[in-house]
């Protein structure tokens, strides 16, 4: 019988994945990533082990405490502190649950899958495993997997692929399951309600007077406390008068300076990625795409050029708010499965 090990993370859609499975025949364990010794995160556990004991399933918890601290919660406090947006969910799912969990799943369990509540569909395509998108458009999630690898995707199961998620939640109704009404979770796990992502940095980082200044005339037009409450494209929050909406359009983390402009200067044909992480190999030098510099984007037409400095992406039209540190994925430009991405 194919042993799979459902990521359970005390949610609807991974406990509906779990009871999806074992319906169609497999052998199914659920397994949890204790991602920091807090209340919340043991509370997450709990959760799972509910979901796992109504369904009949053996339930095991792993300690990645250790890697979640390098690999997330520092990577995201060390980008604030440079000036960078991090993209947090991007790097647990490859360093926690396509890393440890992955590796726990098959190595210890000796699991032939490890299934999410992912909403994106795998197909084996000559070989090849490539993603596309889900049904549910308004859950599509491929943007924050562009760093899974072929060995990962070949042991990836995403059962939610053809669902609605008002499917998905109906059948956690009709099988009583124990997370049915739980609310969705937030973007940034570790910070929760009421803890906010700026007072978590402004705990962090001691408060730090800096300047606003004009990006065109290099003119000072007021005092901010901290570079890292900011970030591109803000608009809100700024509290300087002017004739025209003002926006940030650089951050200086070395001189704690915050650059601010009009909606104009947001704007820009080009960036420059250092690395590209490609789902399967691709080998054209030049390379037309549809392209994403944040998950909540519409595509943008763009051309991916290799050079001396890295990959050029230039793009058809000008895009607005280029972020340093957020994730550029592309996808085909004929039927829009993912090809791979980087870090801006």
């Amino acid at each position: 019988m194919t042993k799979v090990a459902v990521a359970l993370s005390g949610g609807v859609d991974s406990a509906v994945v779990a009871s999806l499975l074992l319906s169609q025949g497999y052998e199914v364990v659920g397994i949890t990533g204790l991602m920091t010794n807090s209340d919340d995160f043991k509370t997450v556990a709990n959760n799972a082990k509910k979901v796992a004991d109504t369904l009949g399933i053996e339930h095991f918890v792993v300690d990645v405490t250790r890697d979640f601290e390098q690999y997330v919660t520092k990577y995201f406090e060390d980008s604030y502190k440079n000036g960078y947006t991090p993209n947090p969910c991007i790097m647990c799912n490859k360093y926690i649950k396509w890393g440890k969990l992955f590796e726990y799943a098959l190595e210890v369990l000796n699991a032939d899958y490890i299934a999410t509540g992912h909403y994106a569909n795998i197909k084996n395509e000559g070989g090849v495993y490539k993603l596309y998108p889900a049904s549910d458009e308004h859950k599509d999630q491929l943007y924050f997997l562009f760093s899974l690898n072929q060995k990962m995707l070949s042991k990836t199961l995403f059962p939610l692929a053809g669902y609605k998620k008002s499917e998905v939640k109906a059948i956690a109704e009709k099988c009583n399951l124990p997370p049915k009404s739980a609310k969705e979770s937030q973007d940034i796990c570790f910070i929760k309600a009421p803890m906010t992502t700026k007072k978590y940095l402004n705990n962090l980082f001691d408060i730090q007077k800096g300047n606003f200044v004009e990006k065109s005339t290099g003119k000072i037009l007021g005092q901010h406390e901290g570079f890292w409450q900011y970030t591109i494209g803000q608009r809100k929050g700024i509290g300087i008068a002017a004739p025209q909406p003002l926006y940030v359009v650089e951050i200086n983390a070395e001189t704690n300076t915050v650059f601010v402009g009009y909606k104009e200067e947001l704007y820009s044909k080009k960036l420059i990625l250092k690395n590209i992480e490609w789902s399967y190999p691709i080998f054209e030098k030049e390379l037309e795409v549809l392209v994403k510099i944040r998950y909540n984007m519409g595509f943008a037409k763009a051309l991916v050029k290799t050079s001396d400095v890295g990959y050029i992406v230039e793009f058809e039209s000008p895009i607005s708010a280029i972020t340093l540190g957020q994730a550029c994925v592309f996808y085909d430009i004929k039927d829009g499965h993912l090809l791979g991405g980087g870090f801006i």
